[in-house]
């Protein structure tokens, strides 16, 4: 089966009862695992007791740069990161396209929760935007993924370097993503997961309507092309890279 590592289940989307209908049709799509990431404050106790009520479910807990300013801390306990449904710290790091006025709140904000995760051990899960020289200054000693991946090469050689690997969306399926299409292409097939970041960025052939876990099929497809792939062949690796990635994952 295949898995979605990054799914924001706590989007109203998914709320109550839709959730369950949510994951039917992913199991329908052989999307057997999720990972729930965190990224408003708010979110932290919904995605969190939704990993520990799925069996197939898991989370990932972090604040997102958005919420520059906060104290992590103040939303996500020692208790939630010992936990054995939380296997990462995320979605966390800069994002300076909305705006860029605010850098040192970002920096501290993102420097706080990558401290957590090295005291926890716990791989990262990273969103950046318009801030490459800064997410490469500060992703040292860290282990973790680059969340919905389109920075283009030069950081991905960066950071495959230091161990990352690198999530591919439904923007691979994008008309217009050639770049990110020869970005995956150059990427070794052993660091590449692959995601819906639902709701957001539904692939080809759902552009347009809400995305959900049962669309990572359709990202797969178009990587198994990249990379010359049978989609069996595709899906135990990709299996594999998971569990890689987040060794809490049973």
């Amino acid at each position: 089966m295949f898995i979605d590592t990054h799914c924001h289940l706590t989007d109203p989307s998914c709320a109550g009862e839709k959730l369950n209908a949510v994951i039917a049709r992913a199991a329908a799509a052989n999307v057997g695992m999720m990972i729930c990431p965190g990224a408003d404050p708010a979110d932290m106790n919904a995605a969190f007791n939704i990993a520990k009520t799925h069996d197939n479910i898991y989370c990932t807990l972090g604040i997102h740069p958005d919420h520059a300013g906060c104290n992590p801390r103040e939303y996500i306990t020692d208790e939630m990161l010992r936990d054995a449904r939380t296997v990462g710290v995320g979605e966390i790091g800069l994002d300076y396209h909305e705006r860029d006025d605010n850098k040192n709140a970002q920096m501290e904000l993102f420097d706080a929760q990558l401290n957590m995760a090295r005291e926890y051990d716990l791989p990262v899960a990273i969103h950046t935007r318009d801030a490459v020289d800064d997410t490469a200054h500060m992703l040292k000693n860290v282990r973790g993924v680059m969340h919905c991946y389109t920075s283009g090469w030069d950081l991905a050689r960066i950071m495959l370097d230091r161990g990352f690997f690198f999530s591919a969306s439904g923007i691979l399926t994008f008309k217009n993503a050639d770049d990110v299409r020869e970005t995956f292409a150059k990427i070794p097939i052993d660091r590449i997961v692959i995601e819906t970041d639902t709701p957001y960025c539904a692939p080809v052939p759902y552009r347009g309507k809400v995305c959900e876990p049962a669309f990572v099929i359709e990202t797969a497809r178009v990587l198994a092309n990249i990379k010359n792939l049978q989609m069996d062949a595709l899906e135990t690796i990709l299996w594999q890279n998971t569990h890689n990635l987040y060794p809490k994952i049973k």
